[in-house]
């Protein structure tokens, strides 16, 4: 049985989907600097670069249709992504880069916010079908 979809289910399911699209955008530039730069310093580590966003995005694309189904299995990827995205933001104001680690920071903590706003629903078992 499905869980109502809320608007924090539904906002959670968006955000994640954005950020999804956000790590694909990343993967796309990097294959087009690959091509468009006369030399490469480091090709392994934009290899690296696209592999792990292309990864992310996945793994944010299957949290977000968890969100969405009404099922829990993507939160805990939810939070851990977006922690980590916390992370990278201080870095980014660390350096200087406030412009970019202020729209990182914001939606952040705004999927943290949505995917930890929605409670599991509990399910009926044999265990628990006579309490009330």
């Amino acid at each position: 049985m499905k869980a109502p979809k809320t608007n924090g289910r539904k906002f959670a399911a968006i955000l994640l989907k954005g950020e999804a699209l956000i790590l694909i955008a990343l993967a796309i530039i990097q294959v087009i600097a690959t091509f468009t730069h006369d030399q490469i310093q480091e090709p392994l580590a934009i290899v690296g670069v696209i592999a792990f966003a292309l990864m992310g995005s996945a793994g944010l694309f299957f949290s977000a249709r968890g969100f969405a189904n009404g099922r829990m299995y993507g939160r805990a990827p939810a939070v851990l992504a977006n922690l980590i995205a916390l992370g990278v933001a201080y870095y980014q104001f660390s350096a200087g880069l406030w412009y970019m680690a202020l729209p990182l920071t914001l939606l952040a903590l705004a999927t943290l916010f949505f995917s930890l706003s929605v409670l599991p629903e509990k399910e009926a078992t044999t265990s628990n079908l006579g309490q009330s």
